[in-house]
């Protein structure tokens, strides 16, 4: 079963590229959104064995072999980095646009190939799983945010009768099996599965390599090269401090989160919506579901999310999220409750407006429950309206 995915209408703008890659975490998708896309393209993995090999020994042969009028996608790529040189000269030599089509699942891998063989001539994607939006267009969105939390976003939590605790065992199974096999040499997998849990328990924290190193047993450089490919392989994401100074000393340590809670609350044990309500994770759990949205309504709309929080050195003041537009700073809390309470909600944002000397006007409160309003310190928006709310503040930006 397809379910329509907002990424469509950029493909459209990207197809003018000679050279489409589609990157983000396996079994987000991608796949079955080019297969979809560009229905008459040649479709070839290199998951198969046999045409990998083809590919490998004999590039210029494979793509001539398969030439054809209308394009050819090569699926998980990074198995064949090299064939993008060979890309490269065809690209160059015929330009078609869009006849090339690439995706794959190891990020910085991908990226220094594609740098390297590729600049301009590739027009780059991520797709990560189900944004909130696009689950409620396709009528799947649950009815609370916590049992999204804990379904999390991958598409065969939607598609397959198959249990969130089955499908993300065996995701973190096979992820640890097979990708970080291919990734690092890890003497001991149980280690880093060990290592991948501690960062599930620090969700929506600042990142304390050492701390993380000490309770895992390793060093600190072997914690930060695991943390990289955590990264590299849409497991993980950090989100940078944002480092303008009001006249204060400020936090300049990233905070940690994961591309899907589904992926963590696994980690975390955290099996049902009960289980849930009295977890400690609630909060940073509600965080990291709306920071995992706003990043994919960047990508899938082609920008590069701009997103911080801000934090002063003693912790007085917070705001849980800035979203840079241009010269503009836009501030925005977010809170795991489902009432309103206005006796907290704006406390960040008014010590913000003040260091930052600063108006109400484009201060905004994402939480838990229902409703929207407009208040005299900001908007509070609800966790299902913010779906669009990055949308609406690059466009309030170039009114």
């Amino acid at each position: 079963m397809f379910l329509n995915r907002d990424m469509e209408k950029t493909l459209v703008r990207y197809a003018q590229f000679p050279v489409v890659a589609l990157l983000g975490p396996r079994q987000s998708g991608k796949t079955t959104l080019v297969k979809k896309h560009f229905k008459k393209h040649t479709f070839l993995s290199f998951e198969d064995p046999a045409i990998r090999e083809f590919a490998t020994t004999d590039p210029k042969g494979f793509l001539k072999e398969h030439e054809n009028k209308h394009g050819i996608i090569l699926d998980e790529f990074q198995y064949v980095p090299q064939i993008l040189s060979y890309i490269q000269l065809e690209a160059d030599d015929k330009h078609r646009p869009g006849y090339f089509v690439i995706t794959g699942s190891q990020n910085f891998l991908m990226n220094q190939a594609i740098t390297q063989s590729l600049a301009g001539r590739v027009g780059i994607l991520t797709l990560l799983p189900f944004s909130i939006q696009e689950l409620e267009k396709n009528n799947i969105l649950p009815e609370r945010s916590q049992n999204l939390i804990t379904t999390g976003s991958y598409p065969r939590a939607y598609t397959e009768n198959i249990t969130t605790d089955d499908l993300y065992a065996s995701y973190i199974h096979t992820y640890v099996e097979r990708d970080v096999r291919q990734l690092i040499n890890v003497g001991d997998l149980r280690m880093f599965q060990r290592f991948l849990t501690l960062c599930a328990g620090r969700i929506g924290q600042l990142l304390n390599i050492s701390d993380l190193a000490e309770n895992c047993g390793i060093t600190p450089p072997t914690a930060t090269k695991w943390l990289s490919v955590l990264e590299a392989s849409y497991i993980v994401f950090l989100t940078q401090p944002h480092f303008k100074n009001f006249n204060k000393r400020i936090i300049k340590t990233p905070k940690l989160f994961f591309y899907d809670t589904g992926v963590a609350c696994n980690l975390l044990g955290i099996n049902s919506t009960k289980v849930l309500s009295a977890s400690p994770f609630r909060g940073p759990l509600f965080e990291n579901l709306i920071m995992s949205d706003f990043n994919k309504q960047f990508l899938n709309n082609g920008h590069k999310p701009t997103l911080y929080f801000w934090r002063d050195h003693n912790g007085r003041v917070e705001v849980d999220c800035i979203v840079e537009k241009n010269i503009h700073l836009i501030p925005i809390e977010i809170k795991s409750s489902e009432t309103i309470s206005s006796s907290n909600f704006f406390d960040g944002l008014k010590l913000w407006n003040e260091l930052s000397q600063t108006t109400a006007e484009n201060n905004y409160v994402v939480y838990g429950g229902d409703q929207n309003q407009k208040r005299q310190f900001g908007t509070i928006v609800s966790w299902r309206s913010a779906s669009t709310l990055i949308d609406r503040i690059i466009n309030l930006e170039q009114d």
